[in-house]
C-alpha cells in the first residue's frame, strides 16, 4: 500500500465531499480544496498507469463525447480518460442524430444517458450560449435521475465552453507543478498569460479566461496583456483580482506584450477574438445572417493583421527570468514559417519547447480521469487503497 499511501495522505487533508456525484463546469465554482483534490488523484492515477497496475473502477458504461468544435488533443484525451477507468465511448454526432430532425436538448440527455456514466461536452464557439448548454443537459439527466428513468446521473464534464476550458488550464497547471516541484513553488511566479497574433479570426476566449481564472488562485502574479479591443469577459477579470487578493497574488493587465515578458517565469502566449466580436459573431450566427458574418470576417483579419507584432521570438524570450521561462501552449499553435507565414510565435521558439509541450499535454487525460474518479467515488481514498491492493495487471509483462 506504499505506493498510494502518499497521495491518500494528501487527501485526508482536503475537504471535497460535494465533488461526488456533481459536475465539472468551471474552475472557480469548485473550492481550493477541490482543485487540489483533482491534482492529487490525477497523480495517483498516473503513478498506478506507470506501475502497471490498472486504474479501471468500471467493468462496463459508457462515456458519451460531444464535440461541437474541431479537437484532437482533448477528444482523444477524453476517450483515454475513460477508458483508463473502464468505460467505453461513444461519440455523438449531432448530424447523425435525431438532434437534425428537431429532437429537444432535454430529450437527447435522457437517450443517450441510459448507461452512461459521464458525458464530455466541447462547446466553445458561441458567447452566451455553450456553458448555458452544458447546464441544460445537467438539469436534464438529474431530472431523468429523479424521476427514475436514469439509473444513476451522468457526471458531465466541460471539455471547453465559452467562458473556460477547465480540462486544459487544470493540465497546463498541474505541468508547471511538476516542473516546480510542487504546487507550494508556484507561489509568486510571474504567468504572462497574453495575445499573439493569428492568420485566423474566430478563436475561442476559455483558455486566457481559464488560465486568469485559475493560476491567481495559485499566489501567482498573473498578466493579462492584449493590444487594445481584444479584451475579455469582465466577470473573469472581476474572479482574477479576486482570486488574486485572496491568494497574496497579484493579476494586472497591460497593452504590451514586451511588458508582459519581462522578467516572467512562464510565457503563454495564445491568440483569441475579442469578447465584443465574439458576442456580434454568436448574434450574427442567431439570426443566419451569412453576408454580416462574412463581413465580421473580414474586419477582424483586417484587425488582426495590425498587430504582427505580437509574436513570441526568441528575441522577447531573453527577456524573461534567465531568459529560461516555461513556454506554454494549448496547440496547436500557429507557427511562422511552418504552419503560416506569421503566427503566435517564431518556429525556433516551438522547436525548443517542442518536448515540453507534449508532456503538457499529456497530463490532461489524467485530470479528465481525476474530475471522473472523484465524481463517481464516494471514498476516493478508500478506492485508491484498493486498486493497488487489488493490483491487477494493465499489460502481461
Amino acid at each position: 500500500m506504499e505506493l498510494m499511501e502518499t497521495f491518500i495522505n494528501k487527501l485526508n487533508e482536503l475537504n471535497f465531499k460535494e465533488m461526488y456525484n456533481n459536475d465539472f463546469l468551471l474552475t472557480w465554482e469548485k473550492t481550493d480544496d477541490e482543485i487540489k483534490a483533482v491534482f492529487t488523484v490525477a497523480e495517483a492515477l498516473k503513478r498506478l498507469r506507470e506501475n502497471n497496475i490498472s486504474p479501471k473502477i468500471f467493468d462496463s458504461g459508457l462515456g458519451v463525447s460531444l464535440f461541437r468544435d474541431n479537437s484532437t488533443r482533448t477528444r482523444f484525451s477524453f476517450a483515454s480518460a475513460c477508458n483508463l477507468l473502464g468505460l467505453k465511448v461513444q461519440d455523438l454526432d449531432e448530424g447523425k442524430s435525431q438532434i437534425a430532425h428537431g429532437e429537444t436538448v432535454r430529450e437527447t440527455a435522457n437517450m443517450i444517458s441510459f448507461m452512461a456514466d459521464v458525458i464530455g461536452i466541447r462547446d466553445d464557439m458561441y458567447i452566451g450560449k455553450g456553458n448555458t448548454y452544458m447546464r441544460t443537459v445537467s438539469e436534464a439527466v438529474r431530472e431523468g435521475y429523479k424521476s427514475g428513468c436514469l439509473e444513476q446521473i451522468p457526471t458531465l464534464i466541460n471539455l471547453q465552453c465559452d467562458i473556460d476550458h477547465p480540462t486544459q488550464v487544470m493540465a497546463d497547471t498541474l505541468h508547471l507543478i511538476n516542473e516546480f516541484g510542487g504546487i507550494e513553488n508556484l507561489k509568486g511566479k510571474k504567468v504572462a498569460m497574453t495575445w499573439a497574433y493569428s492568420p485566423s479570426y474566430g478563436k475561442p476566449l476559455s483558455v486566457p479566461q481559464g488560465v486568469i481564472g485559475l493560476m491567481t488562485r495559485l499566489g501567482m502574479d498573473v498578466v493579462l496583456a492584449h493590444p487594445e479591443g481584444y479584451e475579455v469577459m469582465n466577470s473573469v477579470e472581476e474572479i482574477a483580482y479576486k482570486n488574486a487578493k485572496a491568494s497574496g497574488g497579484s493579476f494586472t493587465k497591460t497593452n504590451s506584450m514586451k511588458e508582459a515578458f519581462k522578467d516572467a517565469d512562464i510565457v503563454y502566449p495564445k491568440s483569441w477574438a475579442p469578447y465584443i466580436a465574439m458576442e456580434k459573431r454568436t448574434d450574427l450566427y442567431g439570426k443566419g445572417d451569412s453576408n454580416g458574418i462574412n463581413e465580421l470576417e473580414k474586419e477582424l483579419l483586417s484587425q488582426n493583421a495590425k498587430h504582427k507584432d505580437w509574436q513570441c521570438t526568441e528575441e522577447l524570450m531573453k527577456t524573461t527570468k534567465n531568459g529560461k521561462a516555461i513556454y506554454l501552449h494549448c496547440l496547436p499553435a500557429d507557427i511562422s514559417g511552418v504552419s503560416c507565414e506569421s503566427g503566435e510565435v517564431e518556429a525556433s521558439v516551438f522547436d525548443r519547447y517542442r518536448n515540453l509541450l507534449y508532456k503538457e499535454a499529456s497530463y490532461k487525460p489524467y485530470i479528465i480521469a481525476s474530475m471522473i474518479f472523484l465524481s463517481k467515488m464516494k471514498n476516493p481514498q478508500e478506492a485508491l487503497r484498493n486498486l493497488e491492493i487489488r493490483g491487477i495487471e494493465r499489460y502481461l509483462k
